[in-house]
């Protein structure tokens, strides 16, 4: 009954809540390295704890990522270029009635009087209410991003329902606000995706979306689909259209075409599933120039593959201009057939699931890869950045704790930390406070660290710290950790935002750490 009321007070049940590009170059404006040198071992050997069922998936073929389809628009359903695809629903008439008598006791006459209006016609008429329930703009679902369209505007005004989890009462409480016209929404929406730390380029694109649905519902310019045909995927964690098949999302890759084209015998695609995390990845294995299976390479493995995958041609031709010594280059990200505009995947996996994260990445894929490739596991080097970082951070923390030793050095590039206060029951950041005990379970750091940052970076989520470290408040208590413990540590900052400085980055970190013999 209470889901009843609710609907019928807001008007707009719309189911609720559901990046970094290359830039210019970036010069030094602080380094630091402490010299303690990390101790030789025996040639690492790793053991492949893949499951049978990450076995039977694994497929190591040819580079696709070049043979992504064009895009195409559904001229039936095209708004200003856009195809707009909405699921409604339905409340039966005597659900509207039952939920009006409910309302009437908790509403004022005033109140009552407006939301019956709204009703009266249904009731009249008997019909059910139907709603928008689940809008799609390109595929994206916008849930709650968007109002209702006419006739649920009221003299102008947008009545929108906000759902939000409280902690204290361990439950969601529904409120209804009215906002004067689209611009006051649109003013709302923006806060409310910068409490949940969304880039200023996606609540762009949120905006964008809200925009081009209103236009086509006005104009009755969409196609409906048929009821059922929106699900919730747990492996997504997101609303999909399970009709629609075939999904590929390669168009969203960052990379220079042409700078691939010529080097793509040079590079194997490896389609990979975890089964602890039930995702699908890809992975790019870029290999040097005359590589020789007969010797030893290490390898630098690249988180967040969709942006980093377009920084490996010109990592590659550092080594064949004799600049860097030769090594593997190897990214990984989702499946081309997965979508994470919102980077709520990347976050969680990166972030709240790291730990299943790290157990992919140093139990099933580094040991598969040296099953393929001959790799020089001591010398090879983990990347990440912001959530990434967050990753690298931790997944040198907790290296101790495996078997498997896949790398000997870690990038942690502006690592997020602020993320890790977030409303999550299982984040613990008193654990990243402490380095997740690591000393206090080794006298000293066995690994190689670079850790990095942009001098210009703290103001790109001021709304996202909440009175806890800024980015680099964060990286520099986490710099004077590693000092105090003598670690083999590289420091430095540069003149740039968030991850405008990180293709640089990578070259430089290249040509110093695997410098030509």
């Amino acid at each position: 009954m209470k889901r009843v009321i609710a609907i019928l007070l807001s008007l707009t049940l719309l189911t609720s809540m559901s990046a970094c590009s290359n830039s210019e170059n970036s010069s030094l404006s602080t380094q630091v390295k402490t010299s303690e040198s990390v101790e030789n071992t025996e040639p690492i050997h790793l053991t492949n704890k893949m499951t049978e069922t990450e076995l039977a998936k694994v497929d190591k073929h040819s580079l696709t990522l070049l043979d992504a389809p064009e895009e195409t628009t559904n001229t039936t359903t095209e708004q200003s270029g856009h195809t707009v695809r909405i699921e409604f629903a339905s409340i039966p008439i005597d659900k509207i009635i039952t939920g009006l008598e409910a309302a009437k006791e908790e509403l004022t006459d005033e109140e009552y009087g407006k939301l019956y209006e709204k009703f009266d016609s249904y009731i009249e008429s008997s019909e059910d209410y139907t709603y928008p329930k689940y809008i799609f703009v390109d595929d994206q679902n916008i849930f709650d991003n968007a109002p209702l369209m006419p006739p649920t505007y009221d003299d102008g005004k947008i009545t929108v329902t906000d759902t939000k989890y409280n902690s204290e009462t361990d439950s969601y409480e529904t409120t209804t606000n009215t906002y004067a016209d689209m611009d006051d929404y649109l003013d709302w929406i923006r806060c409310k995706f910068r409490d949940w730390n969304y880039p200023e380029e996606e609540i762009e694109k949120i905006e964008e979306r809200i925009l081009i649905a209103d236009e086509a519902y006005r104009d009755s310019n969409y196609e409906t689909l048929p009821e059922g045909s929106v699900v919730y995927s747990e492996s997504d964690y997101s609303y999909i259209i399970s009709t629609d098949e075939n999904k590929d999302y390669r168009n969203e890759w960052e990379f220079d075409r042409q700078a691939v084209e010529d080097i793509k015998d040079s590079i194997d695609e490896i389609d990979i599933y975890d089964e602890e995390l039930d995702k699908a990845f890809v992975v790019h294995v870029t290999l040097p120039p005359e590589y020789d299976n007969k010797k030893e390479y290490p390898v630098i493995l690249l988180t967040d593959g969709i942006w980093r995958f377009g920084n490996t041609p010109e990592m590659r031709k550092v080594m064949e201009d004799g600049k860097a010594a030769p090594v593997i280059l190897v990214s990984i990200w989702y499946s081309y057939d997965v979508e994470d505009t919102s980077g709520s995947k990347r976050y969680n996996d990166l972030v709240l699931e790291r730990s299943k994260s790290l157990d992919f990445i140093t139990d099933n894929l580094m040991p598969y890869l040296g099953e393929n490739y001959s790799i020089d596991y001591k010398n090879s080097t983990l990347y990440g950045h912001s959530d990434g970082g967050v990753f690298s951070h931790y997944a040198l923390f907790n290296s101790d704790l495996y078997e498997n030793q896949p790398f000997g050095n870690y990038i942690i590039g502006s690592p997020a930390f602020w993320g890790l206060y977030y409303d999550y029951p299982d984040l613990n950041p008193e654990e990243y406070e402490k380095d997740y005990g690591y000393f206090d379970r080794n006298e000293k750091l066995s690994k190689s660290v670079f850790l990095c940052a942009g001098s210009q970076e703290d103001p790109d989520y001021t709304d996202s710290y909440n009175g806890h470290d800024t980015t680099l408040e964060g990286v520099a208590k986490l710099k004077e950790r590693l000092e105090s413990h003598g670690a083999n540590l590289t420091y430095k900052l540069y003149d740039s935002h968030h991850y405008q400085y990180v293709p640089s980055m990578l070259l430089e970190y290249l040509k110093a750490e695997y410098p030509v013999q």
